[in-house]
């Protein structure tokens, strides 16, 4: 009987068996493989898009917090995910992703979109006004925290045809 070969030593008999089999390739398959364009409600947002995103929300809105309206220098206003990046679940793109002074986006940190804008309701409407991009379940959040009145007067305000300036 002959020795095993050097190649077969220390393989269990299930990776033996396997030889013979293709591998299968551990990568998800893409929602965007088949070169549907289906997409969900906003541009996905990867590393060389935050530029293009922060210069398309300065274009759209200026340097205004999107939290508390304070105009804010170009250097130095931040992005922030209105739902944190921390958790599973968070989205990297345009519709979760607005303008923020660095008070706010500090003081905001990890925590939910709810507990930061229940703690003041203002700046549920200041979102309102400056997140129109944003996903339709957090504007929905935003307009049932705050209120019908400050509702319409952010539509209002965020009207390019609305003459009256804030």
């Amino acid at each position: 009987m002959a020795p095993a070969s050097p190649s077969r030593r220390g393989r269990n008999k299930r990776s033996a068996a396997k030889e013979g089999t293709p591998r299968r390739s551990r990568r998800r398959a893409s929602a965007y493989a088949d070169g549907g364009s289906q997409q969900l409600t906003s541009t996905p947002t990867h590393r060389a898009a935050y530029s293009d995103t922060r210069q398309w929300l300065l274009e759209r809105h200026g340097a205004i917090c999107a939290y508390c309206a304070q105009r804010t220098d170009i250097g130095e206003i931040t992005l922030d995910h209105v739902t944190p990046r921390r958790g599973l679940t968070a989205y990297d793109r345009r519709d979760n992703l607005v303008l923020c002074c660095k008070r706010c986006n500090g003081g905001k940190a990890d925590k939910p979109i709810l507990a930061f804008l229940i703690a003041d309701r203002k700046r549920a409407a200041t979102l309102l006004r400056y997140g129109t991009h944003l996903s339709p379940m957090l504007v929905d959040l935003a307009r049932q925290i705050a209120g019908p009145e400050a509702a319409a007067l952010a539509e209002r305000l965020a009207d390019p045809d609305y003459p009256y300036s804030d």
